[in-house]
């Protein structure tokens, strides 16, 4: 069972920046693909960025070059997001998959997810 908490979200002005951070409950955390998704009142949950065990990521197109995902080894992922702009204003999910799944947009690859933290982008 691995638990996922989120922080990190707020509000902020267009062009500004925010660190979203997730700490996960479990010894084998090492082992999952780890994940940020985002969902917008009204629409779909949408994939953001994931980070595999070895390192490689992987980001929506929308995100490249404004966001960066890393994760350490006291199983924490993080989230960077800079220039941000009021289109990527949603609650942030983060999930956890097994190593296996190697489709990271899909959402039904994800075991585990936290329970959300929002990000609002102001005009």
């Amino acid at each position: 069972q691995v638990q996922l908490v989120e922080s990190g979200g707020g509000m902020v002005q267009a062009g500004g920046s925010l660190r979203l951070s997730c700490a996960a409950s479990a010894r084998t955390f090492s082992v999952y693909t780890m994940s940020w998704f985002r969902q917008a009142p009204g629409k779909e949950r949408e994939f953001v960025a994931a980070i595999t065990w070895s390192g490689g990521s992987y980001y929506t197109d929308s995100v490249k070059g404004r966001f960066t995902i890393s994760r350490d080894i006291k199983n924490t992922v993080y989230l960077q997001m800079n220039s941000l702009k009021p289109e990527d204003t949603a609650v942030y999910y983060c999930a956890a998959a097994p190593s296996s799944r190697t489709y990271y947009p899909n959402q039904y690859n994800y075991d585990y997810w936290g329970q959300g933290t929002q990000v609002t982008v102001s005009s």
